[in-house]
């Protein structure tokens, strides 16, 4: 341990914090005051302000100069765990508000401590939540994103957490509570609190917020018996946090505990308790928004009965293939399933075929919205009805040169099995992006102030100086050394040059890069959101660089639907209609890349420069519900396209949120040609980032 001798003086630590601070520093603000409050430290606390204004003046100086102005008082407080707390506190305020919030809650210790104080051994949802995905993955059902609001809810696709728990003193206390929400949740989903239109339930009744009361805490009664039957564990934890029910409700749970309850039993009992005072709701219930959730619903519904057509199409071509029909038909499809198992047989001519995972999860998702695999699902409803893959592929191609007449471009893609090119198989149409809200960009703008102004700073600085050109017969300066030289050649009887000037050439950046945006339907979210506050940031920095960019977006459905969405171009300024576009980016379908990346190479490759990137922003691995994409054939058919990129002079790199890119981003694009940013909140500033580093 270091000894009180052993502090380093107020001058050791002023010429430490001038470095650390240069860029805050002015006439009026100098680092001798500073530097006086921490003298009197010990040693070990010195080093721990200078190491933490270190990383505070990395954002931005001012945040270093702030820290270390309250850092002595802030020590005093909280002690060093505590100190680190309330600088990691105002630098999220910076991450998601800017620069004065973070300087007005490096300010605020007196309210810093009553939170603290107030919050015991909270917990927050950024420190749990990948615990709490992976706890419901293993859950029955279809998979639950989780995301942080101010409210508690679900709209079955879903599941919206607080931000931070401090309900108990506890921290493990407060940790059950965050299960017990998202298991309460995860039930509505996966036990049809949602699966009929629960909107003109609630309109028969004056007081609709009661109603939506009464029938939220009915529905949590049934649920946690539900929950029961097979996971006893978790209905212990559920009761475990509830308080005792009232007389008139113990009569009722009994009923509500039948295996064949449902929804509709909460509905019926909710006539007898709606003129009752309302008791206390549970700690875990959270609200109920049925018009949220039936929106959520009928979207899945529609989405989910076109791939289970397209599916089965392929599947029973499969069957047949394997039975070596030679004329094929149409075959006779039938599926036995259970709603409390969520386990299906399906049946194909009546004999058991098992489906593949993909399918099966697709079908189990479709059983816990009906209960069962509705007889139209299983029907084809007039020609056409399977029309996702059920052609030859001699009139596929017929059908997809019909299709270019449309306005599609048809591209070759790269089946692995074969190790050749299906030729025209993807027909690719190009559109632009709608506009969105038209206060998006502003907002973010407004947010990301700070951060903005900063990478601005940093984008300028890759502009670089003038190159010095000497020896020029013209320039702004002498150059003393040709003159030297020049003088001593002509003593010697030498012709004298007569370039004896330097020249001061501006080194122009010759960079084209293509931005490539993910807009598949797995950025639904606040992943979608990040995208769009990543192309705000990109392209207010970029401005101040002056390279040529372009930003189109991807998405499809099958190979007969490859879709571009044009968001800038590379001849189109940043202005009005481009602020628009990137607010119009929103989730649409599958995650085709091969033929998008083919045709953003050949965009661009049109542009002449010395240097082309396509820069992907993505939340996923390759995947389209078709033609067997799913899986090996996308990432090989991917990776072709990248090499043919490669080939052509272009240098691809991605930036990616999925947690399992380490899987098959390097074999993709190469052991250095992508990075994984494992918390979507920073996507914005790290995309950013990520683009300064590799163009410098």
């Amino acid at each position: 341990m270091l000894s009180e001798q052993a502090r380093l003086s107020t001058a050791e630590i002023e010429e430490q914090l001038d470095d650390i601070l240069c860029a805050a520093l002015s006439s009026r603000r100098s680092a001798a005051a500073i530097a006086a409050g921490i003298a009197p430290l010990p040693r070990a606390q010195q080093e721990f302000v200078l190491a933490w204004a270190q990383v505070a003046a990395q954002n931005v100086a001012e945040l270093g100069y702030q820290f270390t102005a309250q850092a002595p008082q802030a020590l005093a407080l909280f002690g060093r765990s505590g100190t680190e707390k309330w600088l990691l506190h105002a630098l999220d305020a910076y991450d998601k508000e800017g620069l004065y919030p973070a300087c007005a809650a490096l300010k605020d210790l007196a309210g810093f401590k009553r939170r603290t104080d107030a919050a015991g051994e909270g917990v927050a949802l950024a420190e749990v939540a990948r615990v709490l995905e992976l706890f419901l993955r293993g859950l029955a059902g279809r998979r639950l994103q989780l995301e942080p609001a101010g409210d508690t809810w679900t709209n079955t696709e879903t599941i919206f957490l607080p931000e931070r728990i401090a309900a108990y003193p506890a921290r493990e206390q407060n940790f059950r509570l965050y299960k017990a929400i998202a298991v309460h949740h995860w039930a509505q989903a996966r036990y049809g609190s949602f699966n009929v239109d629960l909107r003109p339930v609630l309109a028969d009744y004056a007081v609709r917020e009661r109603a939506r009361a009464w029938l939220n805490l009915l529905e949590a009664i049934r649920l946690e018996s539900q929950i029961g039957r097979g996971f006893p564990g978790l209905a212990a934890l559920l009761a475990s946090l509830r308080p005792k029910l009232s007389a008139s409700l113990a009569a009722v749970q009994e009923r509500l505990a039948q295996a064949d309850a449902s929804v509709g039993d909460s509905i019926l009992l909710l006539r007898k308790f709606y003129p009752l005072p309302l008791p206390e709701p549970f700690p875990y219930m959270g609200s109920l928004h049925p018009e949220r959730a039936a929106e959520a619903r009928d979207e899945r519904i529609a989405r989910e009965r076109r791939a289970l057509y397209t599916e089965l199409a392929q599947l029973r071509l499969a069957v047949q293939a394997e039975r070596r029909e030679l004329e094929p038909g149409e075959s006779e499809l039938d599926v036995e399933s259970s709603f409390e198992t969520l386990e299906f047989e399906l049946k194909i001519d009546g004999e058991a075929v098992a489906p593949p995972q993909e399918v099966a999860k697709l079908m189990r998702s479709i059983i816990q919205d009906f209960g069962e695999i509705p007889e139209e699902y299983l029907l084809a409803s007039g020609p056409g009805a399977y029309s996702g893959g059920d052609l030859p592929e001699d009139e596929a191609a017929g059908e997809l040169t019909e299709t270019r007449a449309a306005g599609g471009r048809l591209y070759d893609e790269w089946d692995f099995r074969r190790r050749d090119y299906r030729k025209d198989w993807c027909v690719l149409f190009e559109s632009d992006v709608l506009p969105g809200d038209p206060g998006f960009v502003a907002a973010v703008r407004a947010r990301y102030a700070g951060q903005i102004a900063q990478l601005r700073r940093r984008f300028e600085a890759l502009r670089g100086e003038d190159r010095l050109a000497r020896r020029q017969h013209e320039g702004e300066d002498i150059d003393f050394d040709a003159v030297v030289e020049a003088y001593a050649d002509r003593k010697s009887g030498i012709e004298a040059s007569e370039r004896l000037f330097v020249q001061r050439q501006r080194t122009e950046r010759n960079i084209a890069v293509m931005f490539m945006v993910d807009m598949s339907g797995s950025t639904k979210g606040w992943i979608n959101a990040c995208e769009r506050e990543a192309l705000v940031l990109l392209c207010e920095a970029l401005e101040a660089l002056g390279d040529r960019y372009a930003i189109y977006g991807f998405s499809g459905w099958t190979r007969k639907r490859c879709d571009i969405y044009r968001i800038k171009t590379f001849g189109e300024p940043y202005g009005e209609a481009v602020r628009g576009r990137i607010a119009g980016v929103e989730p649409r379908d599958y995650t085709r890349m091969g033929v998008a990346i083919r045709h953003l190479t050949r965009i661009l490759n049109e542009v002449e420069a010395k240097t082309r990137i396509l820069f992907t922003l993505s939340d996923g691995k390759p995947d389209d519900f078709s033609d067997g994409y799913r899986g090996d054939y996308g990432i090989e058919d991917t990776r072709q396209a990248l090499i043919e990129a490669r080939q052509s002079g272009i240098h691809p790199f991605c930036v990616t949120i999925d947690e399992e890119a380490r899987d098959y981003l390097p074999h993709m694009y190469g052991p250095a040609s992508w990075v994984l940013i494992d918390d979507a909140g920073q996507l914005p500033l790290k995309t950013a980032d990520v683009y300064r580093r590799l163009t410098s």
